[in-house]
């Protein structure tokens, strides 16, 4: 029992990591129901994976490049680390969303392959305003604070996304990505949320920082996370009906964004 309890959590974690990013891990495992529903519980741990590697190159392009440049070159690593997969949900629910249709109708939106305007404006406001607080980042002289925070906002953004599909139904009953993890339940949340906590105090420890600023800065990723994913899965189960694999990804570039300018508003305040 214990020995088939461990072997689906290595499973989910290396289905977390297939999943969320595109590191090439040469190893087949299920996508069913009791691999996929513990999946989420290792997000975070995805979310730390990409957030290192922008930390690496972050700091290796600030030694030659200038900052703009250096900022639209974290983002495109940013992007190309998950496929594109969160910023095209992104997108995909800003055209059904901002239709204005039925709910029927927005779903079909979303659904389709095609990118609308709607979409289009959305991801290239988003784009623009991250590329902006990267930039704003580099130009400063706060690397050693700057670096370990960035690596926190994929974190949060991907432990939201256990508990919107823990907290919330599908808006798709029987079809699309979403329903994949229809066994997933608070306790997997919870998990995830503990881990990403964890992993926190472990970053922003190792980076020197004292126990009161540690704890502080949980609270303030834990309430904003939890605050901004949280109306925005209210706002979008009310127009929907539920959540989808395409919310969800909306969702994460919502929070990693808001988590990056909130970082910006407290260094510029130190």
């Amino acid at each position: 029992m214990v020995r088939h309890t461990l072997k689906l959590h290595v499973q989910a974690l290396i289905a977390a990591f297939q999943f969320l990013t595109r590191l090439p891990i040469p190893v087949t495992v299920p996508f069913h129901g009791p691999v996929l529903s513990r999946s989420v519980i290792y997000f975070p741990l995805a979310g730390a994976f990409i957030g290192g590697c922008l930390a690496v190159i972050t700091w290796l392009l600030q030694l030659f490049v200038p900052a703009w440049p250096s900022a639209v070159i974290v983002l495109a690593l940013w992007t190309a680390l998950s496929g594109g997969l969160h910023l095209d949900g992104w997108m995909d629910t800003a055209d059904g969303v901002l239709s204005h249709r039925s709910r029927e109708r927005m779903l079909e939106i979303m659904k389709d392959s095609r990118v609308g305007a709607m979409g289009v404006l959305a991801a290239v406001l988003l784009l623009l305003f991250k590329a902006s607080l990267l930039a704003e980042f580099m130009n400063g002289d706060k690397a050693a604070i700057y670096l370990p925070l960035l690596i926190l906002c994929p974190i949060w953004s991907r432990a939201w996304m256990a508990a919107a599909i823990a907290g919330w139904p599908s808006a798709r009953q029987g079809e699309g990505i979403g329903v994949l993890f229809n066994e997933v339940k608070g306790l997997q949340a919870s998990a995830a949320l503990l881990l990403s906590s964890i992993l926190t105090c472990l970053i922003l420890g190792s980076a020197g920082m004292n126990a009161s600023v540690i704890f502080g800065l949980l609270m303030i990723g834990f309430v904003l996370t939890v605050s901004c994913g949280g109306l925005i899965a209210v706002w979008l189960n009310r127009k929907l009906g539920g959540l989808t694999g395409d919310t969800y990804g909306a969702m994460n570039e919502a929070i990693e964004a808001l988590l990056l300018f909130a970082v910006v508003v407290w260094l510029n305040a130190l």
